[in-house]
């Protein structure tokens, strides 16, 4: 378990309830990467009014992501430029109950994600197959489905809490690891990243945070830890991250210049 006292003092909050209240398959993400400290004290100044998922007395659940691209790595590669028909391809696990789903994110005209997502066997070799077929169905990754192969496995701890009446949601990721196709590895194993997921304005967490000198800042599990370990490749949107939280890990300067 993570070192975050401050979860205990909300009640408890069951995963159907908890979607209920805020589903959010369409969204905006805000991210933020903080100490254990701040995170303390951002959650020392919420209201009880804040659930916390809850199954059987856990609330911190394991996860692992495997994540997919083509060889050229068109998805990072779309990221990196900002296209607007940027995509991301993965399965994710959820290690305390072994169920593993197929999700592929997608942006739509204003920005927002959109999230594809549908349960799969367990078997890999099944769900490579399947990502591949259940990427074929939508517009922005058809053009790539043959060519995804898998190219990053992230792990992490995540704790998920909702404020029920504003129908926000917002999750704590601690000790993330990334491990490449290569077997290289980095994370932050000393930080939390705190991504809040709302319909589009700022909520109440968002404010908090920004009272306490935090701002949002760009991260993606995926990206970002493609990026640290491959400096060879194009990283201007995630400079400021890898510099201030993966730096350690950074082996050459990032290219200047777009892909």
């Amino acid at each position: 378990m993570a070192p975050v006292p401050g979860l205990h003092r909300f009640e408890s909050i069951d995963l159907e309830t908890l979607n209920q209240h805020a589903s959010l398959q369409t969204r905006k993400d805000r991210k933020y990467v903080v100490s254990a400290d701040t995170l303390n004290r951002l959650l020392s100044s919420l209201s009880t009014d804040v659930r916390c998922l809850d199954v059987d007395g856990q609330r911190w659940f394991g996860y692992e992501s495997v994540y997919f691209d083509t060889d050229k790595l068109d998805s990072y590669r779309l990221a990196a430029t900002r296209r607007p028909k940027r995509f991301k391809v993965r399965t994710r696990t959820y290690l305390d109950s072994g169920l593993t789903m197929a999700e592929i994110k997608t942006k739509n005209g204003r920005g927002c994600t959109v999230k594809h997502r549908r349960s799969l066997d367990r078997s890999v070799t099944c769900a490579h197959t399947a990502i591949r077929s259940f990427a074929s169905e939508l517009d922005e990754t058809a053009p790539y489905a043959d060519l995804l192969e898998p190219v990053l496995t992230t792990s992490y701890q995540r704790a998920t809490l909702v404020l029920p009446d504003d129908g926000v949601r917002f999750t704590i990721d601690a000790a993330l690891s990334c491990v490449d196709a290569d077997d290289q590895h980095t994370g932050l194993p000393e930080k939390f990243i705190i991504e809040t997921k709302t319909c589009g304005a700022p909520s109440v967490i968002d404010r908090l945070l920004w009272r306490l000198h935090h701002r949002p800042e760009k991260i993606s599990k995926f990206a970002t830890g493609i990026a640290a370990l491959h400096p060879e490749l194009s990283a201007n949107r995630w400079k400021p991250v890898l510099r201030k939280h993966f730096a350690p890990n950074l082996a050459v300067p990032h290219d200047e210049h777009p892909v």
